[in-house]
């Protein structure tokens, strides 16, 4: 699976925003991933974009007009309705909330809200003031009554210069809670999962830190995933060397000692199913932290500096044991059996190996090289594939475990 949403059918709704720049980078990325895209513009989402921007983007018919003789609409009005997989509305502008809180239908757009048994999903933009106003509120509370998805909107400078909320969420966070919305009836629907990612960091003095080469990419890979397989994620991470964005419906908490990560895997393990531990954890923290920055002419000139490390505690035997473990083993040489030892010293259920000094399957890539060891004795070598792949593989044996358990 390389995504969520490959060969999925999204009809997007635009009305008339200034925002409609965004929806066009919107259209853009759903089609990069795979997903099959329907533009219903409003006369005035016209006026901002034009239909052709779209029709260049999504290689299909943009309709415009309820009664438009060239529309697929125009023979049958729900036919857009019928083949959604999700009607997503972006931008969405306080008229055309208040028409959908009220059920009007006087253009194709409301029309085919109606008409659709599909998920809907509405990210709303408009000025500050106009946003806060308790007739939109109270509509948009209505929405979410029925079970209309509400996504945004953010805070941040608007076009009228006013600083506040209403400005359109960002295409990618659209991206992300419609994957999340096809997907929660996935085979993971009702289960939490608590997913550790990146490196830890143990400090030295206020300025310096012992740490690893981890990007974190494998456990937001695994984060975003079982996100799209309908899970509640809770993502337990470190501040990742390139910034990787938290994926869209994912909770997430930020650490950065061992000790850190250890409180909160072990706090958000209290209401979870499985626990993912891919991070990769210090093995090793300084003995004696130094209050002030250590200077170079204490630190001995030539004779250099010498730290004195103290093992890191293994918190794997803290998780209750009704948490079904899945461990992570970051190896340069005797790959499988040094994996193979920690399934059961650490009481995992399987555990994910990977050579790091392989191409394309190391830190910082977005590929991945690993073979799955479970406790039976099973053994699945997968080939060379992205990460967003490699963790549907990973939850596709999470899921058949609980499956059995249950």
């Amino acid at each position: 699976m390389k995504s969520a949403l490959e060969g999925k059918r999204v009809v997007l709704g635009v009305t008339g925003s200034i925002a409609c720049y965004k929806a066009v980078d919107l259209a853009s990325k759903l089609v990069q991933v795979g997903a099959s895209v329907d533009v219903i513009m409003t006369g005035a989402a016209a006026q901002f974009v034009t239909p052709l921007t779209f029709r260049s983007i999504t290689h299909r018919p943009v309709v415009t007009d309820l009664f438009d003789p060239d529309s697929e609409l125009s023979v049958e009005h729900v036919a857009l309705a019928e083949r959604a997989d999700i009607v997503a509305i972006v931008p969405a502008t306080a008229h055309t909330i208040a028409k959908l809180a009220h059920g009007l239908a006087d253009d194709a757009l409301t029309t085919t809200v109606l008409a659709t048994a599909a998920p809907v999903l509405v990210a709303p933009a408009m000025d500050a003031h106009m946003y806060e106003n308790a007739i939109v509120q109270a509509n948009l509370e209505a929405l979410k009554r029925r079970g209309i998805a509400i996504v945004g909107p953010e805070r941040g400078r608007l076009a009228s210069g006013l600083w506040g909320w209403g400005r359109l969420a960002e295409p990618a966070t659209v991206v992300g809670h419609i994957a999340a919305t096809l997907g929660r009836h996935g085979d993971l629907a009702g289960r939490t999962i608590v997913v550790s990612a990146g490196g830890t960091m143990e400090p030295i003095d206020p300025v310096r830190v012992i740490t690893n080469r981890s990007s974190g990419k494998m456990g937001y890979a695994i984060a975003e995933a079982a996100r799209d397989r309908g899970a509640r994620i809770i993502l337990v991470t470190t501040p990742t060397a390139n910034a990787l964005p938290v994926p869209a419906c994912v909770e997430a908490t930020v650490v950065e000692s061992v000790a850190q990560m250890r409180d909160a895997v072990l706090s958000a393990c209290a209401e979870a199913d499985v626990l993912i531990m891919a991070a990769a954890v210090s093995d090793y923290r300084v003995a004696q932290i130094a209050d002030q920055k250590i200077k170079k002419s204490d630190e001995g000139g030539a004779s250099g500096l010498t730290l004195h490390l103290v093992e890191n505690a293994d918190f794997f035997p803290e998780v209750p044991e009704s948490v079904m473990k899945v461990g992570f083993a970051a190896e340069s040489q005797d790959i499988l059996s040094n994996a193979r030892k920690k399934i059961f010293s650490k009481g995992l259920e399987f555990i994910v190996a990977n050579d790091i000094t392989m191409e394309g399957a190391g830190f910082g890539v977005d590929t991945n090289k690993v073979t799955i060891l479970d406790k039976e004795g099973g053994v699945l070598d997968l080939p060379l594939m992205t990460k967003y792949e490699v963790a549907h593989h990973i939850l596709g044996k999470v899921a058949g475990a609980l499956k059995r358990r249950t």
